[in-house]
């Protein structure tokens, strides 16, 4: 079934995402950045503070308790939107909870609480995330990625540099994440709202099926290492570009960190929300295998444009363009590269696979960008670095054309 682009956006199924999106982005700062930013101006010790750092670990091990997810439902709205709505409430209540305490004179129950309220966001992602894949047709992934990359940066915002200002300005720490709960509150009609799938996929009849059946289905598809691969590859040269720009901006390329924090919170933001809405309307022209080889090729190009930064002289509407186009092509990449882990799903077992597909998507990020970056820029320098970005991004290009019939037999067997 083929939405006309015009209606793209409005579709029922596809624009309660950017609320849902929003939902999911909201908690992240709430237990991150800014209950660190509480705790400092609370006179918090940076030993205690630090501790504080560990209470975001549920983002990173969801995949653990995702078949929890597919196997049970709640009682009502079915096995996705429910779980979606008890977490949106339950993460309602716990950031409204968390404003009635004080890091200076609770701080472990404060932890405590975050620790709970993470643990809620991380599990109403990995419904969201199943929900989004079985609930949109395959010419609709790519909006639906946009949308909610959409709401999730605008929550970003909102929790991060907005919850600041409020707090520091107008309301205080508490008051402010008490109205952080009452938006989650109004996220969750949303929920309500939101249609279910037109086909509902029986969930797996076992807790056994639902962790180990995932993966026999996944690995029996012709194409699972190659995707698997490609997974991995396709933001690599992406990753390393972007794993010390900041300090490359700051330290090599000789900005102020107001300028920086400028360009990239703004220009960067308008510029990845554009990319990733561009990217999901021309998705529903070009199919998938090629938009994902064209936004590829692109975001692996627009990390020239840090190489002229680091040749050409001090400019700051140059450094503000290269950022922008940065952004621009990496927001377009991410539409597809979402829209790829959703037709990779199947609707039984959609919870655990996306979580895990997820995961596996920040391998190259984690493991492999952060630790070799440094060495690299020593050794090879800023400009030579920032080619061989482009460099790296090849092989996950290569891998796409060489298995162009993959990526067609996925997309073909969307809804």
């Amino acid at each position: 079934m083929t939405a006309s682009v015009s209606n793209l956006y409005t579709s029922r199924r596809v624009a309660p995402l950017l609320a849902l999106g929003f939902a999911s982005g909201l908690p992240l700062a709430l237990t991150g950045g800014t209950l660190q930013a509480w705790a400092t101006v609370e006179q918090i010790s940076l030993q205690q503070i630090g501790f504080l750092t560990l209470v975001g670990t549920a983002y990173t091990l969801k995949f653990l308790w995702a078949p929890l997810i597919d196997r049970y439902a709640p009682p009502l709205l079915g096995r996705r939107r429910g779980w979606m709505l008890l977490m949106q409430i339950f993460l309602a209540f716990g950031m409204m909870a968390m404003g009635l305490l004080s890091p200076a004179q609770n701080l472990l129950p404060l932890a405590l609480l975050a620790v709970a309220v993470a643990f809620c966001s991380a599990t109403q992602d990995i419904a969201f995330d199943a929900y989004r894949s079985d609930v949109l047709h395959k010419d609709e992934r790519g909006a639906g990625a946009a949308l909610s990359v959409l709401g999730y940066r605008l929550a970003m915002l909102v929790s991060g540099g907005l919850a600041l200002i409020l707090a520091d300005q107008w309301l205080g720490w508490g008051h402010t994440y008490m109205l952080m709960g009452g938006l989650m509150l109004v996220t969750a009609l949303a929920t309500l709202w939101a249609p279910e799938p037109e086909v509902v996929a029986q969930a797996p009849r076992s807790l056994a099926d639902a962790v180990f059946k995932p993966f026999k289905e996944f690995f029996s598809r012709p194409e699972a290492i190659t995707v698997l691969v490609l997974i991995v590859l396709y933001k690599l040269g992406d990753a390393f570009a972007g794993a010390l720009s900041t300090t490359f901006l700051i330290r090599a390329a000789g900005f102020s960190a107001t300028e920086v924090g400028t360009v990239n919170k703004l220009l960067g933001l308008a510029a990845t929300i554009v990319g990733a809405l561009a990217g999901g309307t021309l998705m529903a022209k070009l199919g998938l295998y090629r938009s994902l080889m064209l936004f590829g090729a692109l975001q692996a190009v627009s990390n020239l444009g840090f190489w002229v930064i680091s040749v050409a002289p001090h400019n700051i509407w140059l450094m503000a363009s290269a950022v922008g186009l940065e952004n621009l092509c990496g927001g377009m990449g991410t539409a597809a590269f979402v829209a790829l882990l959703m037709g990779l799903c199947n609707q039984q077992f959609s919870a655990t696979q996306f979580a895990l597909l997820s995961a596996l998507s920040a391998v190259g990020r984690t493991y492999l960008a952060g630790p070799l970056t440094p060495p690299m820029v020593e050794y090879a320098g800023w400009p030579t670095f920032f080619i061989l970005t482009v460099l790296i991004a090849m092989p996950g290009l290569v891998l796409l054309h060489w298995r162009r019939r993959d990526i067609d037999r996925i997309d073909a067997a969307g809804a």
